[in-house]
C-alpha cells in the first residue's frame, strides 16, 4: 500500500507591505505621537472652554488649574491657543498637501504624454525646486498677502515637483517592465497600459512622499507665521504662537513649551511614518 505525501503548506503570510511598515516601532511610535496630536486638536472645544482669542487680566501667568499652560503676554489661555493652533495648523496641511499631491501627479502624466511636454513640465520642476519653501513663501505672500489660503497654496506649491518626480519615474520604470510590454503586445491601448497597469505600479513612493510632505508642510506654515507671514491674527497657530514667546524666553520659557512640543511631535510623528512605510514597500 503506497501513502501519499500531502505537500506542505507555505506559512508564508503575504502581509500588506504598509501594515507591515506601519507595525513596526518607527510606524507605532509615529503614528502614536501624530494620533495624539490630532486627537488634542479635534478635542479642542471639549478639552478647553476657554475662548482662545479672549484677552484677560493676568498676563504671562504661570500655569495652574485655571490655566494648565498659563497665559501669553496679552492674557489670553495658552492651553486652548495651542489646541486651537494644532486644529488650524492640521487643517490647513490636510488640504494643502492632498492639493499639491494631484497637481504633481497630474503634471506628472501630462509629462509621459509626449516628449515636448515632458521637456515642459520637467522645466517647471525645476523653476519650482530652485525656490526654497520659505523664499516661496515670501512671494506668495507678497501677491497674495497673509492669511490661511495663502499658507495652503505656498505647501501645494511646494510639493507639486517632489509627487510628479516620483511619479514620472515611477511610470518610466514600470513601463519598461514585463506585464506593461505584454498589455501592449496584447492589444491595449497606451492610456488604458498607464492608467490600469502602470500607475498602480507606480504608487508606492507617492505614499511615503505623502507622509514627508505632512512633516514638510508643518515646517512651512510654523516658520510663515513665525515670520508673521502666516495665519492672520488672533487666529492661533503653533508658528504664530512661538513667535509671540520669543521676547519672553529668559523670562518664561514655559511660553514657547507647548508650541515646540506640539510641533516637533508632528513633525517627527510624520517623519517616523514615512521611515516605516519606506522600509515596509522596500522588504
Amino acid at each position: 500500500m503506497t501513502t501519499t505525501t500531502a505537500p506542505a503548506r507555505s506559512h508564508t503570510r503575504h502581509r500588506n507591505p504598509y501594515l507591515a511598515g506601519l507595525s513596526t516601532w518607527r510606524g507605532l511610535t509615529g503614528l502614536a505621537l501624530v494620533g495624539l496630536v490630532a486627537l488634542a486638536g479635534l478635542l479642542a472645544p471639549l478639552l478647553s472652554d476657554a475662548d482662545p482669542n479672549a484677552q484677560g487680566p493676568l498676563a504671562l501667568a504661570r500655569p495652574g488649574a485655571e490655566h494648565p499652560f498659563g497665559t501669553d503676554d496679552l492674557g489670553r489661555d495658552l492651553f486652548a491657543r495651542v489646541l486651537h493652533g494644532i486644529a488650524t495648523d492640521l487643517s490647513i496641511i490636510l488640504l494643502a498637501v492632498p492639493a499639491g499631491a494631484l497637481l504633481g501627479c497630474a503634471s506628472a502624466l501630462l509629462a509621459v504624454s509626449s516628449r515636448w511636454a515632458d521637456l515642459a513640465v520637467q522645466r517647471l520642476f525645476d523653476l519650482l525646486l530652485s525656490f526654497p519653501g520659505l523664499i516661496l513663501g515670501l512671494a506668495v505672500t507678497a501677491v497674495l498677502g497673509p492669511g490661511r489660503w495663502t499658507v495652503a497654496l505656498v505647501i501645494a506649491i511646494a510639493e507639486v515637483p517632489y509627487f510628479g518626480r516620483q511619479l514620472r519615474a515611477g511610470i518610466l520604470v514600470q513601463q519598461e517592465r514585463e506585464y506593461a510590454v505584454a498589455a501592449r503586445v496584447g492589444g491595449a491601448t497606451r492610456s488604458r497600459v498607464l492608467l490600469r497597469h502602470v500607475v498602480p505600479n507606480a504608487v508606492d513612493p507617492l505614499i511615503v512622499q505623502t507622509a514627508v510632505a505632512l512633516s514638510v508642510g508643518v515646517f512651512i506654515e510654523g516658520a510663515l507665521s513665525f515670520l508673521g507671514l502666516g495665519v492672520r491674527p488672533p487666529e492661533p497657530t503653533l508658528g504664530s504662537i512661538l513667535s509671540q514667546s520669543v521676547a519672553y524666553l529668559d523670562t518664561d520659557p514655559a511660553f514657547a513649551a507647548a508650541p515646540l512640543a506640539a510641533t516637533t511631535a508632528l513633525v517627527l510623528g510624520f517623519t517616523l511614518v514615512a521611515e516605516a512605510l519606506n522600509r515596509g514597500i522596500r522588504r
